[in-house]
């Protein structure tokens, strides 16, 4: 084995050869949000089968455990919640967040209608992120929050809500869930419009757990006072933790590798496409379909020839924002290079992921282009191994991990420890399928 770990804060890559085998990936991390936050609020139980291991998700268990559900982790990994049956009660601590922007955006939609107070926190990371986006249109339904410089701690005075009719001024899931959570407690039916159309999981969850839910080309709506019951659901496999993977394969002509009953949800698939505009052929070996989620199991092989290059802007930007980084560092190894714009949002996100992306692949020696929006970074480039900043975001410690696999000379990642965050099991897996 020649990834070694010297601490738990550094971890050292070294060159690979080629990707082979097969990969399980963790339990998607959206979905997972959704479908604890929801069991914490149905009647009932709800059971689920590879839920993430990521923390942010647990983060979303362990708040709606504080808020009066019951979660157990059976010897099988099983979850089981069993839920409020509609009636949070308000602990008398704040709720932790910890690193999960999910978390607290989406749980403020369901605790504004909640009879209490709340307090919402997190780490440092989460504390600053922007907080306004949710905050504006529940209090326009009634909701009484109260932020901190625009950002957390969230303070929540539940309140009766009314229905809106609101179009987001930046697309985003997650203040489309939120609106929706708390439109599904509101009086009247609410309607959420999004000029570009973000990930569906909400939708598709809220209807597993019994809700009716319309659903059009630019949004959804929901009508208040319908109540949720608790389902049996087995996670599908993280298609953003896939991603990691995905590139890796691109990076060695030759390379082929299977992913085990993966998310296929068509709101996310755009990564897929983007990984056969570069010259990846994809096989998909079967697909199902799982409370209105798709699964299947595919196979990516390398392009015989070396990466095509890409141009990456507008609606694809925001539907496949949280796998840009790891695009972004395989770049230097496609012929023409990878473009990015309209992704001002990566700014926004654990870390600023557009100068640490650029900060780093400089390190490695790449020639790199740093916009407000985005990063050009030209393509007939080779990397050499550094010393890689991950900056505390779990995004970026992997994304270099993959770009080490094709440099020159062993890397070092510190702050490693951050892939926890959404994937514990990512180096592990990497040093598995990873042929040196």
């Amino acid at each position: 084995m020649h990834d070694v770990s010297l601490s738990s804060q550094i971890r050292v890559i070294a060159p690979a050869r080629g990707i082979g085998g097969s990969v399980q990936l963790p339990g998607d991390k959206s979905i997972s949000h959704r479908y604890a936050l929801l069991a914490a609020l149905a009647s009932g139980t709800t059971r689920l089968t590879n839920f993430s291991t990521g923390a942010d998700p647990w983060s979303s268990l362990r708040c709606g455990e504080a808020l009066g559900a019951t979660v157990v982790k059976t010897d099988d990994g099983t979850v089981e919640v069993t839920g409020t049956g509609g009636l949070f009660h308000a602990p008398g601590t704040p709720l932790d967040c910890g690193n999960s922007g999910s978390t607290m955006r989406m749980l403020a939609g369901l605790l504004a209608a909640q009879s209490g107070t709340f307090t919402l926190v997190g780490d440092a990371s989460l504390s600053r992120r922007p907080m306004e986006r949710v905050r504006k249109p529940l209090n326009a339904m009634g909701a009484e929050i109260t932020l901190t410089d625009s950002h957390a701690p969230v303070a929540i005075a539940g309140r009766p809500l009314r229905a809106i009719d609101y179009t987001t001024p930046v697309p985003s899931a997650q203040v489309k869930t939120a609106v929706l959570f708390a439109g599904l407690q509101a009086a009247g039916t609410t309607k959420l419009r999004e000029s570009i159309r973000t990930r569906d999981h909400s939708e598709l969850a809220l209807q597993a757990f019994g809700a009716e839910v319309d659903r059009t080309l630019d949004g959804a709506s929901i009508r208040g006072g319908q109540s949720l019951s608790g389902i049996d659901a087995t996670v599908p496999g993280d298609l953003s933790s896939a991603a990691f993977f995905l590139c890796a394969t691109l990076l060695f002509p030759g390379s082929s590798l299977i992913f085990d009953q993966l998310s296929m949800n068509p709101t996310r698939a755009a990564l897929l496409d983007v990984c056969t505009a570069l010259g990846g052929r994809l096989g998909v070996l079967n697909l199902d379909e799982q409370h209105g989620e798709l699964v299947g199991t595919v196979q990516m092989h390398a392009p015989e020839y070396g990466m095509r290059g890409a141009k990456i802007a507008g609606a694809l930007s925001a539907q496949i924002i949280d796998e840009l980084p790891v695009l972004a560092a395989i770049a230097p190894y496609t012929r023409d290079g990878i473009t990015i714009r309209d992704a001002s949002e990566l700014r926004v996100k654990e870390s600023d992921r557009i100068a640490l992306v650029a900060s780093n692949l400089r390190a490695m020696g790449a020639t790199v282009e740093e916009f407000e929006d985005g990063l050009a970074v030209a393509g007939g480039q080779q990397l050499h191994g550094a010393q890689i900043d991950a900056g505390g975001d779990h995004r970026i410690a992997m994304a270099f991990a993959i770009a080490a696999l094709r440099a020159s000379g062993d890397t070092e990642i510190h702050g490693a420890e951050s892939a926890a965050i959404s994937f514990p099991e990512f180096f592990t897996l990497l040093d598995a399928v990873a042929q040196r």
